[in-house]
């Protein structure tokens, strides 16, 4: 295959051998990245506080649910970007006369601006699931807010929409088959979105495809949720286009949906009024609402949740926001929520308390960086470089070429190599990416290559090791030592959780199989150091992935007695 053979002859090919051949390649629309205020509990810090933590952290745009006075008067002056609402119980107010939506707007919006920077008033918060006998009040509300701003000469600096959510887009895969409702399709979305259009707004829409893999944890891949650039990824039957992460299949959907509505929508903005992740609790009782999705059973942690904001922070900043049936789609996105709130759900165990960056005392919840510095989830995490396929093969390939040619060791992806499978530029480009990545110590900027790559928190699932080892046990020492050396790995440092009596790696449940996984454990644990596999003579390395006849499948590198934890 042409991908890594020949690449000083493709570089020169290409406009002079070197990485400025990169530049002429242009980066998606500007994106922005906000949070959602929520202030739904009783332990918050006080507005100011608030803003003097939003400036530190370099927080520069807020959506609030609400007009609140002391809120957009501690913002004032701050030069921050702010989004208010007028509340879903406002709606047939606001539908019905437009002298109360001048009124409101004249007291919630005009008596702030402009030394609050107000740049949008979203009129009510997913209508269609908390309010659906205000759907046909829900445009007429907007027509009558969009009037009073611009009867008091606001209209051009401040934008009218409205968060749906996602769920209002009925069918979402393939995301080629996208479609709104049939009972909002026609009566509400197509007139919201022709008032969209008419006023230069954007369509608003709360993302949480974390929360569809927690209601479907046995349907998804894990890599492929949080955006980690899984291979394979996800291919629409009907396109042939290709989706590395559930977000960009979720989004398709929405850009299809309205595409259905017609065609002068398709290059309407959708912003991403909502976005995020819990890092702990489960779902507590009934209730309605799309969140109400959830399971229990340990799927919401701090790992998952920072690896996934991460990942989106990192590409919203980065500009490598396209999907595959719109490569220049932007990613204007506030997460969801700035701080964890009590008062939410049912109790402290409810996933609804779990969304927030922030603990109510201002410490973070796990790291992350609004500036854009590429900080890892947490102090002394690994992160890996990998391929944005959205960018397209040719833009791949000029990437890879340079990466070869510039520090990158790509013997171990030349044809007939340990890691040349599989044969695809996606793979190799990541291959190389991360090699050159980690051979300039991870710095910022060795993982753009203007781009076509970007970083992740979690190893991905098949990353090729050329040097991979793992540590086996020898059966013929006995269970005894086996059982001494078993017990030794797990109290320093092994992992041993998944071969507990009901853990998913219990079965076989045989010592050599269950000291193989804690002895493979400790050994990868500790760098795969000499000396880390012996346990006075009870296991060895080896250096050919451990077959499946012998009862052992390698996960990341440790090996795993259970084929179902195999990816």
């Amino acid at each position: 295959m042409q991908h890594i053979m020949a690449f000083t002859r493709l570089l020169v090919v290409l406009l002079g051998a070197a990485f400025p051949l990169l530049l002429l390649f242009s980066p998606a629309v500007a994106s922005e990245l906000g949070v959602s205020y929520g202030r739904v509990a009783n332990d918050l810090p006080d507005p100011s506080s608030v803003v003097k933590l939003l400036g530190d952290n370099g927080i520069t745009m807020v959506r609030i649910y609400d007009a609140n006075s002391n809120v957009l008067s501690s913002l004032a002056n701050t030069g921050i970007k702010v989004m208010v609402m007028l509340p879903n119980e406002n709606l047939a107010d606001a539908a019905s006369s437009s002298d109360k939506a001048l009124q409101w707007v004249q007291n919630n919006v005009a008596a702030y601006y402009p030394a609050t920077n107000i740049h949008g008033v979203a009129v009510g918060n997913e209508v269609f699931n908390s309010k659906p006998d205000q759907n046909l009040n829900l445009v007429p509300a907007m027509t009558n807010i969009q009037k009073a701003l611009a009867q008091l000469n606001l209209a051009d600096a401040i934008k009218v929409t409205t968060p749906i959510a996602f769920n209002a887009v009925a069918v979402s895969w393939p995301p080629s088959s996208g479609a709104f409702g049939d009972d909002i399709a026609q009566l509400v979305m197509k007139p919201m979105l022709q008032f969209l259009q008419q006023t230069g707004s954007y369509l608003s829409v709360n993302y949480y495809p974390y929360l569809t893999y927690m209601a479907q944890p046995d349907t998804f891949n894990l890599d492929y949720v949080l955006g980690n650039n899984p291979n394979p990824g996800a291919v629409d039957p009907d396109t042939q286009f290709k989706y590395n992460s559930l977000l960009d299949a979720q989004r398709d959907a929405t850009y299809y949906a309205m595409d259905k509505l017609g065609a002068s929508y398709s290059n309407m903005a959708v912003h991403h009024t909502e976005h995020g992740a819990p890092s702990g609790g489960s779902l507590r009782g009934g209730g309605g609402g799309h969140r109400r999705l959830l399971q229990a059973g340990g799927v919401a942690t701090i790992a998952n949740a920072q690896t996934y904001i991460n990942n989106l922070m990192n590409r919203v900043l980065s500009g490598n926001t396209g999907t595959p049936h719109r490569p220049n789609a932007d990613m204007n996105v506030y997460i969801f929520a700035l701080f964890n709130e009590d008062q939410k759900g049912t109790g402290a165990g409810d996933v609804e308390q779990h969304f927030g960056l922030f603990y109510p005392n201002m410490q973070k919840v796990y790291e992350f960086d609004f500036r854009g510095g590429g900080v890892p989830p947490a102090p002394g995490a690994e992160s890996w470089c990998v391929a944005n396929a959205s960018v397209g093969e040719s833009w791949l390939q000029a990437a890879l070429e340079y990466a070869c040619g510039h520090g990158a060791d790509c013997s171990a992806i030349q044809p007939g190599a340990a890691c040349f499978e599989p044969d695809t530029v996606v793979a190799h480009a990541s291959y190389a990416f991360n090699s050159y990545y980690q051979r300039n110590g991870r710095s910022n900027g060795t993982c753009d290559f203007n781009g076509a790559g970007y970083i992740v928190y979690q190893e991905p699932a098949g990353t090729c090791d050329p040097n991979a080892s793992w540590c086996v046990a020898n059966a013929e020492v006995g269970d005894a030592r086996l059982q001494n050396a078993l017990d030794y790995a797990c109290g320093n440092g092994a992992d041993c959780s998944a071969i507990q009596p009901g853990g998913q790696c219990f079965q076989p449940d045989t010592k050599p199989s269950h000291a193989s996984y804690a002895f493979n454990s400790y050994y990868q644990h500790k760098g795969r150091a000499s000396g880390t596999c012996d346990f006075s003579g009870a296991a060895s390395v080896v250096y050919q992935q451990p077959s499946e006849s012998t009862g052992f499948l390698t996960r990341r590198h440790f090996l795993s007695p259970c084929p179902q934890t195999f990816v």
